[in-house]
């Protein structure tokens, strides 16, 4: 007789062919049968204590790799726990795929066992989202989630697999196996006549500004950015978080918007972020955009006016500008650039006036040359004002922010994913004392993986962002439920098996991260800081 395959089996056997071989799951009784599967493959399976941390993991490992993290959770409550955390990844355009049991197809409709409407329920926040209904293909349906997860621009994407897919068996030889092929999609190049005419339009710009989407908030991309403007000398940004002009990572870039007439959107939506195309943005200013999508394209021509655009992958497109790109008189760069560099003066002496906390400046400080240790570190700025004091002061190519979506509470699970990937380089994650609630119980599952990492808490005691959009949009009389106990977070950490710090003090802070890269564990650096607004930069 010939042998036969669990559906389980294909897709555990679809993913070890692939070589993704991690997967950041938390078990249910829906996808049991691949945790059962798992045993006879390479498979990694690291078990997480909430859905949404498989996400959130699978989303660093996408944004380091370029690869599409897997998380496997199960149906009904596990997959409405886990989709929220897509959003994060959405807009952050990282690939990864959400893989989701599922109620038995022939109990749909029928009020199954946590029957829940789950492909509807992802698709906002996904590229695309199905359900697998055939054992034999059910290879299919993976390979085509992670080609759709990394192809045009990159997403998360979600696959529902039904327990009876995954339960019945199929004689081997009629199961459908994707190739190699299967995985990925055609690069989308940007061809020479359409790289020649958006040079030649930048040419005659006197201040042209490129923008480039999230997908380029890597080391890679940034170094792209840097190339660009090295090959075209034309100022190249990175427009990746929420506060658009005021992003804390950009100094003055409102002056720069102000002063462009020509604005490359090189994979960037005119989104809300950009203020749609108005101010800063000087009426007269010309937009161009190279996007993997059409619809955006579509969008953005309806939202401001094009005088060119078309559609390409982004790396490909950036990658032919520069080959075919001349250089121009440097005097805009550089001027562009000492406004995105900008920070004052008076920071580099910034310092707390409260006995027993510090100011984040100080913090910071003292975190960077850490950083600059090893040219791989990895951070991680997690959310509000805290963080955007480090986006705004620390220097790091492998940095991760909470992204254009403005979500907090990531990080923790964040820094875990990334030493799934960086196996040595110190990874550190910088959040508030309020994101520092959402996945407080992940250090456990830092502990048990032995994924170390170093996590710097900001504790002043309040939901700090929130507190001041209150001061500024009702007054500082009409503030409430913002604040916060003082909490021995680094008490938490040690009571879940890591290392704990408390500082109170600028001058333990050095000496606590040192013992916390010593520990090998998860570490938790409990810092009691003053309670400041976010930096912002303002030329005068």
């Amino acid at each position: 007789m010939p042998s036969t395959l669990r559906g389980a089996d294909i897709v555990v056997r679809t993913l070890e062919r692939a070589g993704h071989t991690d997967i950041f799951t938390l078990s249910g009784n829906h996808i049991m049968s691949l945790f059962d599967a798992a045993i006879e493959t390479k498979l990694s399976l690291m078990h997480v204590r909430h859905e949404a941390a498989t996400v959130h993991m699978a989303d660093a490992y996408g944004r380091l790799t370029g690869r599409p993290g897997i998380a496997w959770v199960t149906g009904g409550p596990g997959h409405a726990n886990a989709v929220g955390a897509l959003f994060t990844a959405l807009g952050q355009e990282t690939p990864m795929v959400l893989m989701s049991g599922h109620t038995e197809t022939d109990q749909l409709g029928r009020g199954g066992f946590q029957e829940l409407r789950q492909v509807d329920m992802a698709a906002p926040v996904c590229k695309a989202a199905w359900m697998a209904t055939d054992t034999a293909t059910v290879g299919m349906d993976v390979a085509k989630a992670i080609r759709l997860a990394t192809s045009g621009r990159p997403g998360p994407v979600h696959l529902s697999l039904p327990s009876d897919v995954l339960d019945a068996t199929v004689p081997e030889d009629t199961v459908i196996w994707p190739t190699e092929a299967d995985f990925t999609a055609p690069a989308m190049p940007l061809t020479d006549a359409a790289a020649d005419a958006v040079l030649t339009m930048l040419a005659t710009a006197k201040h042209p500004l490129v923008i480039g989407a999230p997908v380029l908030a890597t080391a890679r991309g940034r170094d792209l950015l840097r190339r660009i403007e090295a090959a075209l000398t034309i100022p190249a940004c990175l427009s990746e978080g929420p506060r658009g002009f005021n992003d804390a990572s950009l100094g003055t870039y409102a002056e720069v918007a102000k002063r462009a007439d020509m604005v490359l959107l090189l994979g960037k939506a005119l989104d809300f972020t950009l203020k749609f195309g108005g101010a800063p943005f000087a009426a007269d200013c010309r937009f161009i955009s190279i996007d993997p999508d059409g619809a955006i394209l579509g969008r953005t021509a309806r939202s401001r006016g094009l005088a060119f655009g078309c559609v390409a992958d982004t790396y490909p497109a950036a990658e032919a500008l520069i080959a075919r790109g001349k250089p121009r008189d440097p005097t805009w760069l550089t001027d562009a650039r000492s406004c995105f560099d900008d920070r004052p003066a008076e920071w580099a002496g910034l310092a707390s006036k409260t006995q027993g906390m510090l100011h984040p400046a100080q913090v910071f400080r003292t975190l960077q040359p850490f950083l600059d240790r090893d040219p791989d570190s990895v951070l991680i700025c997690d959310g509000g004002e805290f963080a955007q004091w480090g986006q705004s002061l620390l220097r790091n190519d492998r940095r991760m922010i909470n992204g254009v979506t403005g979500s907090i509470g990531s990080s923790l699970p964040m820094a875990s994913g990334a030493r799934v990937v960086e196996k040595t380089a110190p990874i550190f994650a910088v959040l508030g004392d309020g994101t520092f609630g959402f996945h407080m119980s992940e250090i456990e599952t830092a502990v048990r993986l032995n994924l170390p990492y170093v996590a710097i808490v900001g504790t002043d005691c309040r939901w700090n962002a929130e507190y001041n959009l209150q001061v500024r949009d009702y007054g500082p009389n009409r503030t409430h439920g913002c604040e916060l106990n003082a909490t021995r977070y680094d008490l938490v950490a040690t009571a879940l098996g890591g290392h704990g710090e408390l500082v109170t003090n600028a001058d333990e802070l050095h000496g606590a991260i040192e013992r916390s890269l010593a520990s090998g564990k998860p570490a938790v650096i409990n810092v009691m800081i003053e309670s400041i607004p976010s930096p912002v930069v303002r030329r005068t």
